[in-house]
């Protein structure tokens, strides 16, 4: 193994600050599929399950692109993996622009799918690296910080967003009526505003992976050894592990499914009734709420055990889901936007838990945790036709039950240190 603690300690702070940074920008862009939901929706006149695809092509990459992220960090280290990962992300943001060009839907999927590899690229070192950064009894407490600069970035961007997306073009020209000619070049006048907020993320992404160049030998022994796919696989006959993996398969599933719904949510006329602009400026109500859960959250790893305080969080989003079913108007719609706030710890938490005690493995098992993102694609897919079939408050159950699944990991995975 060559791989050394004490050599990533060694790092800067301002290496750490950089990194802490990706955090705040792979949560910002994908938060903006949020935004982006309302828009096809509209402008390509689609079904829940339809639009759904989004967040399917996006999270789909998790499960694709994970074992080979990790396989590849094994070969090039965690830094020079985060600058391969920079990179694909500027790429897959630049497709945007000939995906608005084009008219097609499935151009964004597309071009999602690509950006979404270079976020789990992102990811799979990150995670990992940034856990390793102290000690490991700390580690929950550790992610879950950086974690918050992640919310950070997923409150910031759907404010801004739906300003710049969908301010004054969403639902003011019914597609339908527009003639077989007029419609592409409608589709291609509307979707241009994408391809601007996209192609200025590149360029942002190009520099910061320049910056991480240049810093890519600032730690001495970052490489975790080469393993195999199937030494990969293995982990899964760790109960730990595959609880882990499906704990965040569901964790990832349940936060995707209620922010991809939310904004049309609020704009039904028995929640809040609000326009897609103003409802996807609320919608930062509910990544800040995470944002905000995970600074305290940091704080009460300290004290309290990780299994406990998640199995805690998960009760609280139980009864907030639950009160949004079963209600009407802006209790409804706020019980749902507070949810942001419990969910705060649970992804940081859920993934060091599962790291516990890997040691030499635990690329390996960082590879098949972000694997289990796919949750993002499925589960909102699920939720999808519910809501076709039978309302958005319906499609709330699948939350509910994935946070029944979660604390009940957290309860049976007590901390080892």
């Amino acid at each position: 193994m060559t791989y050394s603690r004490e050599g990533a300690k060694a790092g800067s702070r301002s290496l750490t600050i950089l990194v802490i940074a990706l955090f705040f920008i792979w949560g910002g862009a994908t938060s903006l599929n949020d935004i982006l939901i309302p828009k096809l929706k509209g402008l390509y006149s689609l079904t829940y399950l339809e639009v759904m695809l989004t967040q399917f092509a996006f999270f789909t990459a998790y499960f694709i692109v994970s074992i080979p992220a990790g396989t590849l960090i094994t070969r090039i280290g965690y830094l020079k993996g985060i600058v391969v990962g920079l990179v694909v992300t500027a790429l897959g943001a630049l497709l945007f622009w000939p995906a608005a060009s084009s008219g097609i839907y499935m151009s964004f999927l597309g071009a999602l799918f690509v950006l979404a590899a270079g976020i789990t690229i992102l990811q799979v070192a990150a995670n990992p690296f940034i856990a390793s950064l102290g000690d490991e009894r700390t580690s929950s407490s550790r992610l879950t910080f950086a974690q918050a600069f992640n919310s950070l970035g997923t409150t910031v961007w759907p404010y801004v967003g739906s300003n710049l997306i969908l301010a004054g073009t969403v639902g003011a020209v019914d597609p339908a009526t527009l003639s077989a000619s007029a419609l592409p070049a409608y589709r291609v006048q509307e979707s241009a505003v994408i391809a601007h907020v996209y192609v200025g993320i590149a360029i942002v992404l190009a520099i910061i992976a320049l910056v991480f160049w240049l810093r890519r030998n600032a730690v001495a022994n970052e490489r975790p050894d080469a393993v195999g796919f199937l030494d990969s696989l293995s982990l899964l006959g760790q109960k730990r592990i595959l609880f882990g993996v499906v704990a965040l398969f569901c964790y990832v599933g349940a936060e995707v499914s209620i922010g991809s719904l939310m904004v049309n949510y609020l704009g039904q006329q028995d929640v809040m009734g609000l326009d897609a602009r103003a409802a996807g400026e609320r919608l930062s109500l509910y990544w800040g709420g995470a944002m905000i859960g995970r600074f305290i959250g940091a704080a009460l790893l300290q004290r309290i055990e990780p299994g406990k305080l998640l199995a805690t969080f998960c009760g609280a989003t139980v009864l907030l889901v639950l009160t949004s079913i079963f209600t009407h108007g802006p209790l409804a719609g706020w019980s749902l936007l507070a949810v942001g706030l419990f969910n705060s710890i649970m992804f940081p938490t859920i993934f060091s838990l599962a790291l516990e005690g890997q040691g030499d493995r635990t690329p390996e098992a960082s590879g098949l945790l972000c694997m289990a993102i796919v949750g993002g694609a499925i589960l909102p897919l699920v939720s999808g036709g519910i809501a076709d079939a039978t309302g958005i408050a319906a499609a709330l159950v699948i939350p509910v039950v994935c946070y029944v699944i979660i604390g009940i990991f957290g309860l049976s995975n007590p901390a080892k240190g």
